[in-house]
């Protein structure tokens, strides 16, 4: 086939429902596929969309981290509940647990108010200065 007789070829089946054929004469063959770019870039824009909306919604987390080296304390006592829990809402200045090492307690306080998204750390854990305690998400 010469390339003209292949642009005559596609222009006759451009309009069809034909998205693959083969044609074979003699020693020569030739196969096509239809395949349209326009769509692929459309769905590039649709999922560029979908990430951007995904990206607003996504709650700005909030750290709060530890302020010293020690074990980290999250109740009262042994028979008392946690200070605070996933999912809990606290205010700016709550105590949400203590640290202690050698002897000396130091009160952890929420900064911000918020809704406990995560608790990183466990009651009797070991945590160091700067370490995530706890995710709080910014109410709306």
């Amino acid at each position: 086939m010469n390339p003209q007789e292949i642009a005559d070829f596609l222009k006759s089946i451009k309009n069809t429902d034909i998205e693959e054929i083969t044609y074979q004469s003699g020693n020569n063959s030739l196969y096509l596929k239809k395949t349209e770019v326009e769509p692929v870039i459309k769905i590039n824009k649709v999922v560029k969309n979908i990430v951007e909306k995904i990206e607003e919604k996504k709650p700005e987390l909030i750290e709060i981290k530890s302020t010293m080296v020690g074990t980290f304390v999250n109740t009262q006592s042994n028979d008392s509940s946690s200070y605070i829990k996933e999912g809990d809402i606290i205010v700016k200045g709550q105590k949400v647990g203590q640290i202690e090492a050698m002897k000396i307690i130091k009160d952890v306080l929420s900064f911000v108010e918020g809704k406990v998204v995560k608790v990183l750390v466990l009651n009797g854990q070991a945590v160091e200065y700067g370490q995530q305690l706890f995710l709080l998400e910014r109410p709306k």
